[in-house]
């Protein structure tokens, strides 16, 4: 990715795809995938890679109580909800009004090349409502729309945010009558997974289209005349978790704008060990980090982040004590060791600032380590004093077996939910009111605040592929729930004409300000952020002013 800005100095005529404002891909021949091709170009030229964020509760969080409300009935009717995610299975009753007609309004698959390429974009196909119920009344409807959900993430994110109401299953989405967008994400590219060091099977997805699909519906919405909430069920571990990743950035802008809606997952990477964080302050000016890896785990990234002012180097030994070089910081540079008694392979990449913010970034990338524990040495070579992050692959990127011994589980919200202004949402057990283990947590590397609120996320009945229904459990179910509350004061203030300029950070603002605080918590904290989230007391703070 490059900025929008320098486009022009690249354009040939067929080799810049536009993305957003701030943004633009520039397409260049893909070549070997070597790894030190990360080094020729930037950092922030590669596309961060997303996992997916989820594997009763409408009445803890107020809902029930607002649709009961005859003064206020708020289930989505005129507002648009989007779900960025691996697609949906739109035969499923969930997706369909009482008549068997879809609720999709439209649907962009970008694995589908068969059909006709939506407007202003490139690739997939975009399908209409009219041609879903072609579909639906066809005795064949892939034949017609031949569009699914293998993996089942994104039927489920879109039915806990939106699903027809089924009694038998005591199911129903948060706004049962709010019409879906949907974006069907296409996997990464193999040559970006192969300069990412991700095996070559892993379920994951770059960037790029991601900002794609928000662009998608955003662009729906304007074209419907609208208001719309975005829903991302996804993270990644790189970056700087600072907010200024492209993504970040976009959904921040975003959400600044009258009628954008955006719900982010924090993640699921609270207890999996894969943070680390240290502060050197004293003698001697190094710190030596153990990393366990597990022998599953052939191939694999990890980051350092340092703060300002420091300036660090590394040195990498084995489980068998064999060791790199020192490696300092420099502007370009990867340097590839491979080991003696082993058949590890190491990329490292210390630069000395990375574009996007400006710190100082190590990469480091393995390629069939020796299982054990591995030693990191991070260094002052100034003798100064120094503070850094380390994080490893987010969701199944990277199997449990991996992990740092003396891990830390704070600053484990994942891109791109550390933007400042978007709504990022964290997930509670609302049986016993206790967060999830495995939520991500807060603050930012920057130190703001986040998550912003927490929201039911165990267990969420849900639709499944084939028209069944199962259970999701996550922040991405957290955030698809807390997605569907914000289409509820969309409505309210929207639709019913009550506060036509809302942006979406207003809506974030609303929830906070309503939100459930336990008397024996500080709020806002990086656990809980402001709170569980709760509609009704929202509104009963309207009425008691």
């Amino acid at each position: 990715m490059i900025s929008t800005a320098l486009a022009p100095t690249y354009d040939t005529g067929d080799n810049i795809t536009y993305l957003n404002r701030q943004n633009s891909l520039l397409h260049i021949p893909a070549g070997s995938g070597d790894p030190c091709d990360l080094g020729k170009y930037s950092y922030s030229s590669f596309p961060t890679i997303y996992t997916l964020a989820s594997t009763i509760s409408l009445e803890k969080s107020g809902v029930t109580t607002v649709q009961t409300n005859p003064y206020l009935a708020l289930f989505g009717q005129g507002v648009l909800v989007a779900v960025i995610d691996t697609g949906i299975d739109y035969r499923h009753p969930a997706f369909l009004f009482n008549d068997g007609t879809s609720r999709i309004l439209t649907m962009w698959d970008q694995t589908d090349q068969s059909g006709t390429i939506p407007d202003e974009f490139t690739f997939g196909s975009e399908y209409s409502r009219e041609q879903i119920n072609a579909a639906l009344q066809s005795p064949d409807p892939l034949s017609v729309v031949p569009t699914t959900d293998v993996l089942g993430h994104g039927t489920a994110m879109a039915s806990i945010l939106a699903g027809s109401p089924n009694e038998q299953q005591g199911f129903s989405g948060v706004v049962p009558q709010a019409d879906l967008v949907i974006i069907k994400l296409k996997e990464a590219k193999p040559v970006t997974k192969k300069v990412s060091f991700i095996p070559e099977n892993a379920i994951c997805y770059q960037e790029s289209d991601l900002i794609l699909g928000i662009r998608y519906a955003v662009t729906a919405a304007a074209r419907f005349n609208r208001p719309v909430v975005i829903c991302i069920a996804l993270g990644s571990s790189q970056g700087g978790h600072d907010g200024r990743s492209a993504t970040s950035a976009y959904l921040d802008h975003l959400a600044l704008l009258p009628g954008n809606g955006v719900s982010v997952a924090a993640g699921n990477e609270g207890n999996n060990q894969r943070h680390y964080y240290n502060a050197t302050t004293a003698p001697p000016y190094y710190n030596d980090i153990e990393l366990r890896v597990g022998s599953s785990d052939t191939l694999f990234a990890m980051e350092i982040w340092s703060y300002a002012p420091a300036r660090l180097s590394i040195d990498i030994s084995s489980p068998n004590r064999e060791s790199t070089q020192p490696v300092y910081p420099g502007l370009n540079q990867c340097r590839k060791f491979n080991f003696i008694f082993n058949q590890t392979t190491i990329y490292v990449n210390n630069i000395i600032f990375e574009e996007e913010t400006g710190e100082q970034l190590i990469l480091l990338r393995f390629s069939n380590p020796l299982p054990g524990i591995w030693y990191l040495r991070v260094q002052s070579p100034e003798n100064e004093s120094f503070s850094f992050h380390s994080w490893l692959p987010s969701g199944d990127l990277l199997s449990d077996d991996t992990f740092f011994l003396d891990s830390n589980p704070d600053t484990t919200i994942t891109s791109p939910a550390n933007a400042r202004h978007q709504l990022t949402v964290t997930a509670y057990n609302q049986l016993n009111d206790s967060i999830l283990a495995e939520s991500g947590r807060g603050y930012t590397r920057i130190g703001q605040i986040k998550p912003d609120i927490a929201a039911p996320g165990f267990e969420l009945t849900c639709a499944v592929p084939g028209g069944l229904y199962g259970t999701a459990t996550g922040t991405g179910a957290a955030a698809a729930h807390a997605a569907g509350i914000i289409a509820m004061v969309f409505e309210w203030a929207i639709v019913r004409g009550n506060y036509l300029r809302i942006t979406g950070n207003d809506a974030n603002r609303l929830m906070v300000s309503g939100a459930i605080r336990n008397p024996a918590n500080t709020y806002p904290n990086n656990i809980w952020g402001y709170g569980q989230v709760e509609i009704n007391r929202l509104f009963e703070r309207f009425t008691s002013t």
